[in-house]
This record gives structure tokens, sequence and C-alpha cells, in this order.
């Protein structure tokens, strides 16, 4: 069997991504662990104590476990909406779309993701305060609606990849369509099921500017907003900062490592398929 020669071009731009990728990641860890007079000397050098007393500090500065319980609340409400809601309503629109009225409600709601959030952003404001929205289940309601756009427009295509004899079947063995959405479309979306949960997790937990403008009592911030505790008018506590930043970082890291094995599962059947 002839030997494969080594791409020298390809390992030398996975090796530079790397870097690119793991040097941030270096540096968030280094300065977490410094304390204010090694900063002074030297940012990029290794610690040369580690000063674990800054992640207890940066706990009792943010109220750290008060906001990550309210991070976990509104991530998980809203991708479990998101899923059941979305997914609903992109099986209706898949299985009609030779009707105007569910061809213009696909093309409605996909339009909505070219419009940027800062155009619509002091509306949203003016109607939550209006209605009394601006708390938590306001959130997570504002979070499954602005998640309707990208995910119809992905559970459409994969829904009418599906042969529809799977659900004349179900109906002449009796199952109505809810039956049939639940017992024969909804598993056979885990490939997708999946993505949209990577994607809403990550987006949910990380965002700032949606909590920032809807959130109005200090008890109701999230993970991203409590950093602000330490920027100053003149001055920025990096080394709290960064130990923060890793607190905060690190619940997604623990969610991909358990679930890593049904990702992969995931993506795996979505290629086969």
């Amino acid at each position: 069997m002839a030997k494969q020669s080594t791409n020298w071009v390809v390992t030398i731009l996975i090796a530079l991504g790397s870097l690119l990728i793991l040097f941030p990641l270096y540096m968030a860890v280094a300065i977490a662990l410094k304390n204010p007079e090694e900063m002074a000397e030297s940012v990029f050098s290794l610690p040369t104590g580690l000063h674990f007393e800054n992640f207890a500090n940066a706990i009792e500065a943010t109220d750290f476990f008060l906001a990550l319980r309210n991070s976990f609340i509104i991530t998980v409400c809203s991708v479990a909406f998101i899923l059941l809601t979305n997914s609903l309503v992109s099986y209706a629109i898949a299985r009609n779309m030779n009707k105007p009225f569910f061809k213009g409600l696909y093309f409605y709601f996909i339009s909505a993701m070219f419009i940027p959030f800062q155009i619509i952003m002091l509306p949203i404001v003016k109607l939550t305060t209006a209605l009394h929205m601006n708390n938590m289940p306001g959130l997570i309601i504002l979070y499954i609606v602005y998640g309707l756009a990208f995910n119809i427009f992905v559970y459409v295509g994969y829904i009418r990849t599906i042969p529809i004899e799977l659900e004349e079947a179900a109906t002449v063995d009796g199952a109505s369509t809810y039956g049939t959405f639940w017992r024969i479309i909804f598993p056979l979306l885990a490939p997708i099921n999946a993505t949209i949960v990577i994607l809403s997790c990550l987006s949910t937990w990380n965002d700032f500017m949606l909590p920032l403008i809807i959130l109005g009592k200090p008890e109701s911030y999230t993970l991203p907003l409590v950093q602000y505790v330490f920027q100053g008018q003149f001055s920025t506590d990096f080394n709290l900062a960064f130990a923060s930043y890793l607190l905060a970082l690190a619940p997604m890291v623990i969610v991909y490592l358990i679930a890593q094995k049904w990702i992969i599962n995931g993506i795996t059947q979505g290629a086969v398929k």
C-alpha cells in the first residue's frame, strides 16, 4: 500500500487556526490567575502564583449563583419552548406550502432575518414596558419569537425531505395530526433538533443586549449582565473580570462535554440522511 504524504499546507493552516483559538483562552486563564502586580509587569507571561481568590472575589462581586440561576432558567425555558413551538409551526408550513397563505407566512417569517435588531430595539422596549413584560417571562417569550425566523427556515427545509407517505400511513392507522407529528415526524427531527438546541443555547446564554434593555431589576440579571460590575468609570479590574468570564463560560463547556455524544450522533444522522 502506498504511503500517504503529509499535506503540509493544510497542517500549517490547522496549526495556525488552533493557535488563534487557544491563545485567547490562554490569556483569559493567565490573567484570571494573576494579581494586579503581575499584570503590570507582563500581560502575556505565565502567573508566578495561582491566585484562586480571584474566582472567590468574582463570585461575591457578581452574586454569581443568583445570576447563574437566572441564566439557567431563561435558557432552559427558552430552548424547550423553541423546540416545541417552532417545530410545530414549521411542520404546518412545510406540509401546506402549496397554499398561498402558508407560503406567504413562510416568507413573512424569513424576512425577519433581514431586519437589524437596532431598528426594532426602541419599539421593543416601549412595548414590553407597556405590557409589563420587562422581566424574565417576557424575555423568554422574546427569545422564542426571535428564534422563529431562522428555525423555521431550517426546519421547513428538513421536513420537506421527509416522505409524506409516512404520515399517510399513520393517518390510515388512525393517528391524528398531532399524533402523527409527535410520534412520526418529531423523532425524525433529531439531527435538526440537536442543531437548534446548540445554537439556541449558546445565543441565549451569551446574549447581552436583549437582557440589558428588557430586564429592569438587578435580581433578575443574567451572567453576561453582571460582568458590568467590573467596569469602572476610569479603570477595570481585569483579574476579577477574567475570572468571572471563565466562571460564566464554564456551564456551557460542561453542557457540551456531557452532551457531545448526542450532538455528534445528531450531526452524523443528518449527514447520513
